[in-house]
């Protein structure tokens, strides 16, 4: 069975990073965009973040440009405006896409662990969130409008 231990993303300071490196943690991996009505969010998955990382969890964020241009910055830029705006510590990966031909094999696999309402597979907008158990199987997916409460409790259930 395919995991994400399988695959490698680009980190937002230009690194190379084998998702294996999150092998055992719980994962609540996140397309952002720092110009959009949901970019508030930050501040609430950095404290979810700070609050379980002890316990093996980890929020990962993939910056994405693809709906209507609410992540225009380069990824010195993005990392800059997450860390001085929200002190965002949790991994940040450069800049992807999530749907299309050029969507990154990372998130291809995600939407299809994981569709969304009636099977659709699309992302369809900023701020969408897998969750990920601690074999590294997509065992959940929200919206960007359900509450992060509601995210929090399914996170707990896996800790």
């Amino acid at each position: 069975m395919e995991t994400i231990y399988g695959f490698s993303a680009r980190t937002i300071e230009g690194g190379a990073a084998s998702l294996d490196a999150f092998r055992n943690k719980v994962l609540l991996i996140v397309n952002t965009a720092s110009r959009c009505g949901f970019t508030g969010q930050y501040a609430a998955l950095e404290r979810l973040h700070r609050k379980y990382a002890a316990g093996g969890f980890c929020v990962l964020g993939f910056p994405c440009n693809q709906f209507i241009g609410q992540e225009p910055g380069d990824d010195t830029k993005i990392a800059a405006f997450c860390r001085l705006r929200y002190e965002v510590s949790f991994p940040l990966f450069a800049k992807i896409e999530v749907n299309g031909k050029a969507a990154h094999p990372l998130y291809a696999f995600l939407k299809r662990a994981q569709p969304g309402i009636l099977g659709s597979r699309a992302v369809k907008w900023n701020f969408t969130k897998f969750l990920v158990d601690r074999q590294g199987l997509p065992v959940a997916r929200f919206a960007p409008t359900v509450p992060l409460p509601s995210v929090e409790t399914a996170i707990k259930k896996l800790l």
